[in-house]
């Protein structure tokens, strides 16, 4: 598979998809993916947001991306990005937010191809930290706890 960009990460490698003008996707590879310089400006643009947001978790993003998905979806998503660094909500609480079921949010969660910028990995379960990524990688419940911890922590810090 081809990236504009490869940006590593405490337990994982970003990979970048982007075209000269949107990014069109972002996904968590193996942390054994080595780091690759960008290859356009747009991936030069997308890993010094990483970069800001690793330092800074409250950083706002302002990337364009190529989103798609259904109507929902992109309601879910919306309603994911709304939700401040540091903090959680249930899947139900962004079910109700969006007037549709937990599973249903769930799904959505799993379909986002912008993580961190989308972060879904602020959606936990009623009774505990819940699913991430859809199970797609082995070690995606320690990347959610990671990211939850990271932006916890600069939280407290302020």
């Amino acid at each position: 598979m081809t990236y504009q960009a490869c940006f590593s990460v405490p337990h994982t490698t970003l990979g970048i998809r982007c075209n000269e003008d949107t990014v069109t996707e972002i996904l968590f590879l193996p942390h054994s993916t080595p780091a690759s310089a960008p290859t356009n400006a747009l991936a030069e643009k997308v890993c010094q947001a990483l970069d800001r947001y690793f330092n800074d978790p409250t950083t706002q993003f302002d990337l364009p991306l190529a989103i798609r998905g259904t109507p929902f979806q992109q309601r879910v998503w919306a309603a994911i990005a709304a939700v401040p660094a540091g903090e959680t909500i249930t899947y139900r609480e962004l079910a109700e937010r969006v007037g549709s079921g937990p599973r249903a949010v769930a799904n959505a969660c799993g379909a986002n191809h912008f993580p961190i910028v989308i972060p879904c990995h602020r959606i936990v379960a009623t009774n505990g930290l819940g699913g991430f990524m859809s199970g797609r990688k082995s070690d995606s419940l320690d990347i959610k706890r990671w990211l939850l911890a990271h932006e916890r922590n600069a939280a407290s810090a302020a």
